[in-house]
């Protein structure tokens, strides 16, 4: 699974920058020097990570392939992009990166399966947005209460929900 990461927008200066629209939580990791990204149209990448600064709160990156404005330009609109299997683990237990998540299938603590996780939405409070066995979706919210257990080696996770959360739909 490929995980977006920035997208390019204009080019600064004349040596090759572009001004990177960040969408990691780890843009330190993701715009090292020597990182490989994949792009999005396919036919623009993938790109190597030359350098990459901040200035006046955006994040310039200049690619090793990218030599001059020109090149730059082309480049405005292409997504980056990484592999999933790329991005490490948190270590930390009680956290998980949205991709460990989606595809989980979801089950009751009495063994019941209520269906797949198709998404996870962060707002106010995260939140999982499971696909039902009968294609309706259901949101619970993403909280040790009602989510006990998780195990992404099995590929599943427990729902402990309260009366009447899963029939929200019915």
């Amino acid at each position: 699974m490929r995980l977006v990461v920035g997208l390019i927008g204009r080019a600064h200066g004349i040596r090759g920058d572009v001004a990177v629209e960040v969408r990691t939580d780890d843009p330190d990791a993701r715009f090292a020097p020597g990182a490989l990204l994949h792009t999005d149209p396919p036919g623009t990448g993938p790109l190597t990570v030359a350098s990459a600064r901040t200035h006046a709160g955006r994040l310039l990156v200049r690619f090793t392939s990218v030599r001059d404005r020109t090149a730059a330009e082309r480049l405005r609109g292409t997504t980056l992009l990484v592999d999933s299997a790329d991005v490490a683990s948190t270590g930390d237990p009680d956290e998980f990166h949205d991709h460990e998540l989606v595809g989980l299938r979801a089950e009751t603590t009495e063994g019941t399966t209520v269906g797949t996780v198709a998404d996870i939405l962060h707002n106010a409070q995260d939140v999982l947005v499971i696909t039902g066995t009968d294609g309706a979706e259901v949101l619970v919210p993403f909280v040790r209460e009602l989510v006990p257990e998780i195990d992404t080696d099995a590929g599943r996770l427990v729902l402990d929900p309260p009366p009447g959360l899963l029939d929200l739909g019915e």
